[in-house]
C-alpha cells in the first residue's frame, strides 16, 4: 500500500494541481476501462489490472512502455484481441497517471 501511495503521490507532483490529480479510479472510469479490464480476477476481454501489475512489477520502463501502449493501442499482447488506442481526448498526463494506478493494483 505505501509503494502505491508513493507512487500516487509523485504522479500527482508531476501533473501539478489539476482538479483530477489524485483520481486514477475516475478516469479509469471515464475512459470505460472497465469494459474489458476487471482490478482483479480472471481476464475477461484484456488482462486484470492485477495481473499487469504481477507481469510488470520491478520494471523500471513499465510506466513509459504501458503509458505509450496505451495511447497508440496495439496488437494483443495478451491474447488475440488488440488493444485499442485511447481517446484522443485523453491527455498523456491522464493516461500516465491512469497506468501509475494500474501497476499498484494488489
Amino acid at each position: 500500500m505505501k509503494i502505491r501511495s508513493v507512487l500516487l503521490l509523485l504522479a500527482g507532483l508531476s501533473l501539478g494541481n489539476s482538479a483530477w490529480a489524485g483520481d486514477a479510479a475516475a478516469l479509469l472510469d471515464k475512459y470505460n476501462c472497465h469494459v474489458c479490464h476487471q482490478s482483479t480476477g480472471k481476464r475477461v476481454v484484456g488482462p486484470s489490472f492485477k495481473m499487469i501489475a504481477e507481469r510488470y512489477e520491478g520494471d523500471t520502463t513499465a510506466v513509459d512502455h504501458l503509458t505509450q501502449r496505451v495511447r497508440s493501442g496495439g496488437p494483443g499482447g495478451w491474447g488475440r484481441m488488440p488493444m485499442p488506442a485511447a481517446p484522443a481526448k485523453a491527455s498523456d498526463a491522464e493516461i500516465k497517471l491512469m497506468v501509475i494506478e494500474i501497476l499498484a493494483t494488489k
